[in-house]
């Protein structure tokens, strides 16, 4: 059966390849970017009439503006590809004053899943992406900026999106799937370009485990759940996401920045 299925990314590397897959294979694909130039060019990269939504994800009116065009155009999105994200950035601090990885890559598509669950069915999924790079979440920094390295801000961040994955996923036992997946360490997008100053592995690693989660059976019963793509299997993630103290900190400050967002729109 064919699915709506957004990503956010899609203008180049997983997200554009996931996009060109999912498309080839008969899904209707909405093409997530941040300019307008972006979202044309790769439509015209990805089988049938993709439709594209525009926003920088580390505004988050911008976020919010884009879901209700969303939930205006679609009265169904059987999955939520949540895989935009960001390493390095030329400003680090954000006009809300967060750190840019922790808006872009864990509090925004928190807001975007929140805002679109309606149209999402019981049946459907959330994806999101994780990574190997994993620590401990500074609620402090997450809340309020302080000068971090990239790295560290990162492995916060995608330890942050994974915990919100699981949570939700308790708080959702009747669907839909919401599961954390690390797409592969080093693949060759332009985030380990300019991060690593490495080609990395292909791209396509990714892209289809990421379609595999997306419409695969061996993720239809993997609610909460992380899986990591290096080892090939669902895994277990940092230690402090088994630290409840750690997890209702995150959460409760998640919610709090959510809360205020949600409560304007």
């Amino acid at each position: 059966m064919t699915k709506t299925i957004l990503v956010t990314g899609a203008t180049d590397g997983i997200g554009l390849l996931t996009a060109q897959k999912l498309a080839a294979a008969g899904h209707t694909v909405l093409l997530h970017g941040r300019s307008d130039d972006k979202i044309e060019k790769a439509a015209a990269e990805v089988a049938g009439t993709p439709k594209g939504y525009r926003a920088d994800l580390s505004k988050m009116g911008e976020v919010e503006a884009m879901a209700e065009a969303i939930l205006a155009d679609q009265t169904r999105l059987d999955v939520l590809i949540n895989n935009a994200g960001v390493l390095k950035a030329p400003k680090a601090r954000t006009e809300a004053g967060r750190d840019i990885r922790f808006d872009v890559n864990t509090i925004a598509p928190y807001i975007l899943t929140r805002r679109l669950l309606p149209i999402i069915p019981k049946e459907g999924r959330v994806v999101n992406l994780s990574s190997a790079a994993q620590a401990p979440v500074d609620v402090s920094a997450m809340t309020s900026f302080r000068p971090m390295g990239d790295m560290e801000a990162y492995a916060q961040s995608k330890l942050g999106i994974t915990l919100w994955t699981a949570e939700m996923a308790k708080q959702m036992k009747q669907g839909p799937v919401f599961v954390a997946v690390n797409p592969g360490s080093l693949l060759a997008s332009k985030m380990v370009k300019e991060g690593f100053g490495v080609a990395g592995n292909d791209l396509s690693i990714g892209a289809d485990v990421l379609v595999r989660a997306a419409t695969g059976p061996d993720f239809a019963d993997a609610s909460g759940r992380y899986f990591d793509n290096d080892s090939g299997r669902f895994a277990t993630v940092d230690a402090a996401a088994t630290n409840p103290g750690h997890v209702g900190e995150f959460m409760s400050a998640l919610a709090q920045i959510a809360e205020q967002r949600l409560l304007r729109g």
